[in-house]
């Protein structure tokens, strides 16, 4: 977690008028306790009203707000309508954050701005071709192909005939309702994609040093995606 992130997660925590320890906080947000009360002396520093001590707990005073984001309506309506869609549609992380993300939201903007988020016309369902498995799996190949790191996984053909195929993993693409990965496959020896939802199982190996003619910038480059 970003350390502007954690320090937005503190005043959230603390919002309310809730007495809450450091030893919380630190379970919380997978710290130290020392990283929690350097967090706390910084917020205090910035003139957050936090009250309290080490080995005590900590207050913030009520009334204080964070400062608000000025988004525009198109703007507002872009993150809700998004952030929808990733809930409904995406990885069960990505899912969880975009909850998140919409809780954010509706916290820090100001009156009017909130009451136009409320009332954002793009809703999306969950579908029930997407199951736990497969949100699992699009956590797994978004992490790897932002860590660099090597995939083993099964894979079935349109036919149902299953292969198993190492991959270069280099990003991940949405075509409404299907998942596919961009990948350089090991086994051709040439970029590929495949769909999530024929993945049976997908495991995260070691990092991969990117190769000249490999990547996604020579995916983009290729002449039959440029004519697309």
């Amino acid at each position: 977690m970003r350390r502007a992130d954690r320090l937005f997660q503190i005043v959230q925590y603390l919002r309310g008028g809730r007495l809450t320890t450091a030893a919380k906080l630190a379970e919380q947000l997978e710290v130290t306790k020392r990283t929690v009360y350097r967090d706390i002396a910084d917020l205090i520093g910035s003139g957050v009203p936090i009250e309290g001590e080490a080995g005590v707990g900590y207050v913030m005073q009520g009334g204080y707000e964070v400062p608000p984001l000025m988004f525009t309506s198109d703007e507002i309506v872009a993150l809700v309508a998004g952030a929808r869609l990733i809930r409904a549609f995406g990885g069960a992380a990505m899912a969880e954050a975009a909850e998140e993300a919409l809780v954010k939201i509706d916290a820090v903007i100001p009156g009017d701005a909130r009451k136009r988020a409320g009332t954002v016309g793009v809703h999306a369902m969950t579908p029930s071709e997407i199951d736990a498995g497969q949100r699992a799996n699009i956590d797994r190949l978004e992490a790897a192909s932002n860590d660099r790191r090597f995939v083993q996984i099964t894979y079935h053909d349109e036919a149902g005939a299953a292969t198993q195929r190492q991959l270069r993993p280099l990003g991940l693409w949405f075509w409404g309702r299907v998942w596919t990965l961009v990948a350089w496959c090991e086994l051709r020896a040439d970029f590929r994609m495949f769909r999530v939802d024929r993945m049976t199982q997908v495991d995260v190996g070691e990092t991969y040093r990117e190769i000249r003619g490999q990547s996604l910038r020579d995916f983009y480059a290729r002449p039959d995606i440029r004519r697309r």
